[in-house]
């Protein structure tokens, strides 16, 4: 038996973008996440809209292992994997001494959430411009920045759901942000409220974007 693999606190997170082939088996794809559900994985089902992928499966767990194993039976069922994301659930920084409520909710999210079934998805950094250097400002000046963007953020409460993922050492970029709501303009409403605060506005960097739907795993094969 290999030794688990897993952060030291919260759980591994990663995002399969997923492309069909000829082969494609749709019941081997539900068997996939059923089996991965059953080895205590939270699997998130999503058809993606637009050219990017068809569909997307965000998978979290304590242990690296489980999470890969989904990645091997989706392979074996035929689909292919066009982008993925790795990351890890935190607490960050900026947030420390939080009600324990929340902390759970940041490190071990239950998802999808009820009724938020708009997904979208992007991975971000921030900047490292001479000018416009994130890492060069003190603790104190980047926390203000911080919770002036969380105040935006709450604004939106009961409209969205947003998990943001570490992935500083994991993957090509620093964080990802996954974000479900109610409708597809809440996704777009959000963001861009966000984007004008200084601590997007000057110092975030933005991946690609990917929007979907999120449903049961045996409808969204069916759909897709």
């Amino acid at each position: 038996m290999l030794d688990p693999v897993t952060p030291s606190e919260g759980l591994t997170v990663v995002h399969l973008f997923c492309a069909r082939t000829a082969d494609t088996d749709n019941d081997a794809v539900v068997a996939a996440v059923k089996a991965a559900q059953a080895a205590d994985v939270q699997v998130v089902s999503i058809a993606i809209l637009g050219h990017k992928a068809e569909l997307c499966f965000m998978a979290l767990a304590a242990d690296a292992w489980a999470v890969r194993d989904l990645q091997t039976g989706l392979a074996n069922a035929g689909l292919v994997v066009v982008d993925s994301f790795v990351s890890i659930t935190e607490l960050s920084e900026y947030a420390q001494g939080i009600p324990d409520e929340m902390k759970n909710m940041r490190l071990y999210p239950e998802l999808p959430p009820e009724g938020k079934s708009a997904y979208c998805f992007y991975p971000m950094t921030k900047r490292r411009e001479a000018e416009n250097n994130w890492f060069t400002l003190d603790f104190e000046e980047r926390k203000e920045l911080m919770y002036e963007h969380g105040t935006s953020g709450r604004a939106f409460a009961g409209r969205i759901v947003q998990l943001i993922t570490a992935s500083t050492g994991l993957d090509d970029w620093e964080w990802g942000v996954t974000l479900f709501g109610q409708r597809l303009d809440d996704l777009k409403d959000v963001v861009y409220t966000l984007r004008y605060d200084t601590a997007s506005a000057v110092y975030a960097e933005f991946g690609p974007f990917y929007t979907g739907m999120t449903g049961p795993v045996e409808e969204i094969v069916a759909r897709t």
